[in-house]
C-alpha cells in the first residue's frame, strides 16, 4: 500500500486505536515553557500522578522572559512567576531545564533544532500553537493545550483523530530576493487563512528541497496562520548535515540508523491525498 510521509510517521506511532476516528499517539518528544505548563504540573500534583517519562521532556523559558539585561531581576511580577515556577517544577521532576542563565536558552523551537534534539521521523508536541516549525526536519509536530500537556506528561501519549493530509508541490527556482516566508505568505494569500484548517500539509518539489533548514522551519512554522495542523518536509541530505555534529546528535552508529531512517521517510510515489 502506498503511503505518505505523515502517514509513515503517524502509523509507526499508534499504540492502539480507540475508535475508527481516535488513535492512541505515542509522543517521542515534549517541549515545554513557563506559560501552558504550570496547570498541567499542577494537575498531576493534585491528583498524585508522576511523570512517567521525564527523559522525554524538554523545558526552556522563552515566552515571557525579558528580550534585554537578563542579567537582571524580571520587573514583571507573573513573569518572574511563571519562571520559577517552571524552574520548581522540573527541579522535582528531574526534567532539562534551560533557565534563563543557561548557554542553551532560547526560543523553544529553535533550540531543539539547534541542539540536535528534534530528529527526523519522530512525533513531536508542546503547549504552543508554532510548534509545527519541527516539521521541518520530518517530524509529526503540533500544538497542544494545557490539559494535553498533563496527558503527554503522565503517558508519554495522545488521544488524537488523523487529520486530513494535503501536499503542496512548488518547482522551478527562486528569483534573486524571494524568501521562504515570501512563499508561504504567497501560499497563505492564494489559500485564505483557513485554507488549511483540518490537514497537515507535506511541502514538497524543488523550491522546498533547495531551501536550507531554517527556510524550511519558517516555511512549517507559518501552516497555522492557514489554519493547517501543522506542515511537514521529507528529510534528507541537508537536514543530515543541518544535525551532524549538534550538541545532542546521536553518536556514530546511531547517525547511520537515522540516516538509513531518513531513505524511508519519504512519500510513496503513488500515494494519495485529500487535497
Amino acid at each position: 500500500m502506498n503511503k505518505t510521509l505523515f502517514d509513515k510517521i503517524w502509523e509507526s506511532h499508534v499504540v492502539f486505536s480507540l475508535n475508527k476516528k481516535i488513535d492512541v499517539l505515542y509522543i517521542d518528544r515534549h517541549y515545554i515553557h513557563e506559560v501552558t505548563s504550570p496547570q498541567a504540573f499542577e494537575e498531576l500534583k493534585n491528583k498524585k500522578i508522576s511523570i512517567l517519562r521525564s527523559n522525554k521532556i524538554i523545558a526552556t523559558t522563552d515566552h515571557n522572559v525579558p528580550t534585554t539585561n537578563q542579567n537582571l531581576p524580571i520587573k514583571d511580577v507573573l513573569s518572574k512567576f511563571q519562571i520559577k515556577t517552571l524552574e520548581k517544577n522540573c527541579d522535582e521532576n528531574g526534567i532539562l531545564f534551560f533557565g534563563l542563565k543557561h548557554y542553551f536558552q532560547g526560543i523553544v523551537h529553535v533550540i531543539g533544532p539547534e541542539l540536535g534534539i528534534t530528529l527526523p521521523g519522530m512525533t513531536i508536541v508542546c503547549g504552543d500553537s508554532h510548534t509545527s516549525t519541527h516539521g521541518a526536519f520530518g517530524c509529526i509536530a503540533f500544538g497542544i493545550g494545557t490539559s494535553q500537556v498533563a496527558m503527554v506528561m503522565a503517558t508519554q501519549c495522545l488521544l488524537q483523530s488523523k487529520p486530513k493530509q494535503m501536499r503542496i508541490k512548488l518547482t522551478g527556482n527562486l528569483n534573486l530576493g524571494v524568501s521562504a516566508k515570501d512563499i508561504i505568505l504567497y501560499i497563505i494569500s492564494k489559500l485564505g487563512p483557513d485554507g488549511g484548517t483540518g490537514y497537515f500539509i507535506e511541502y514538497s518539489g524543488s523550491v522546498f528541497k533547495n531551501m536550507n533548514m531554517e527556510e524550511r522551519m519558517t516555511v512549517c512554522n507559518m501552516s497555522i496562520e492557514m489554519g493547517a495542523r501543522g506542515g511537514i518536509i521529507e528529510p534528507d541530505a541537508t537536514t543530515l548535515k543541518y544535525l551532524k555534529y549538534k550538541f545532542f546528535y546521536p553518536k556514530e552508529k546511531e547517525f547511520k540508523k537515522l540516516k538509513n531512517l531518513c531513505k524511508k521517510l519519504k512519500t510513496d510515489k503513488k500515494a494519495l491525498f485529500n487535497k
